[in-house]
């Protein structure tokens, strides 16, 4: 079955940095585009990034120029480094599969940017 581990969330001062993990498993990792989202309190869950199975890639224009969203095929896993972080990405973020027609989550991992 397929499932999606999310980790490397915490608590950062602005300006500092954080990278995601999400390992993946149950799905051939490299035939498929991986996705970031956020949610933040009380808002909607939004599109962060997105990287092809070839290594195209998308952002969101609050996150462009300071996230980056790399994968390694043979780890099975993808990376979200979040640099200049604002407390305004302070949310719970989840990578994303759409696999066979459905959509598959992680649990999430909460980010929380404050000083």
């Amino acid at each position: 079955q397929v499932q999606l581990v999310e980790s490397g969330g915490g608590l950062v001062q602005p300006g500092g940095s954080l990278r995601l993990s999400c390992a993946a498993s149950g799905f051939t990792f490299s035939s498929y585009d991986m996705s970031w989202y956020r949610q933040a309190p009380e808002k909607e869950r939004e599109l962060v990034t997105t990287i092809t199975n070839t290594g195209s890639t998308y952002y969101s224009d609050s996150v462009k120029g300071r996230f980056t969203i790399s994968r390694d095929n043979a780890k099975n896993t993808v990376y979200l480094q979040m640099n200049s972080l604002k407390p305004e990405d302070t949310a719970v973020y989840y990578c994303k599969v759409r696999y066979r027609r459905v959509g598959y989550w992680g649990q999430g991992t909460q980010v929380t940017v404050s000083s």
